[in-house]
């Protein structure tokens, strides 16, 4: 499903914060303080996660691993209506992301797969705002941490990277990987 889609959907919804079931939401936070939010949120028992990678900074004298938000300014939570005012509230919180007005819940494997696609890998990784349009081969990874994941491939500058489309949150990673880790399952 397309960007344009999941927003046409979403003004045919309501909002999908429930009264019972805990649902995931991306919520927009001010500039780099995603992970000072997810702790003011733990304090307040609400489940929040921001995913990190790792990404190795090298200095004249060392190399030190540093963790980065993957996409700038959101963090997850997990919440039921009750608690909705209780993150707005919360220090540096900017903001529900909604579409067309309405909190659009963000599929559980959505969040795994984010997960799938940080701390677990190595990857070079690229969260880029909207989504990409339609591109070159579908492929499989065959092999690692990310395999049976699927995806589109675009070239740039001789390497060969993976587009994957988490469309709920209105990003798309793109992952450097070599290209003998990769099926072919189709063109588009």
């Amino acid at each position: 499903m397309s960007h344009a889609a999941v927003i046409a959907s979403a003004q045919k919804k309501e909002d999908q914060l429930h009264e019972t079931e805990a649902r995931w939401f991306a919520v927009r936070t001010k500039a780099k303080s995603e992970k000072y939010v997810q702790v003011l949120l733990q304090k307040k028992h609400i489940v929040a996660y921001v995913p990190l990678q790792r990404l190795m900074k090298r200095y004249k004298k060392c190399t030190k691993m540093h963790e980065k938000p993957l996409i700038n300014s959101y963090i997850f939570v997990k919440i039921i209506k009750p608690e909705y005012l209780r993150v707005i509230e919360t220090e540096n919180v900017a903001g529900f992301i909604k579409f067309d007005r309405a909190m659009i819940a963000i599929p559980e494997n959505e969040i795994e797969l984010m997960r799938r696609f940080t701390l677990e890998t190595e990857l070079e990784m690229e969260a880029i705002p909207g989504i990409m349009p339609d591109v070159g081969d579908q492929v499989e990874i065959k092999a690692g941490n990310l395999m049976g994941l699927k995806g589109r491939v675009m070239e740039f500058k001789g390497k060969r990277r993976l587009l994957v489309e988490l469309e709920t949150v209105g990003y798309s990673l793109l992952i450097t990987i070599d290209a003998h880790f990769l099926n072919k399952v189709g063109r588009l």
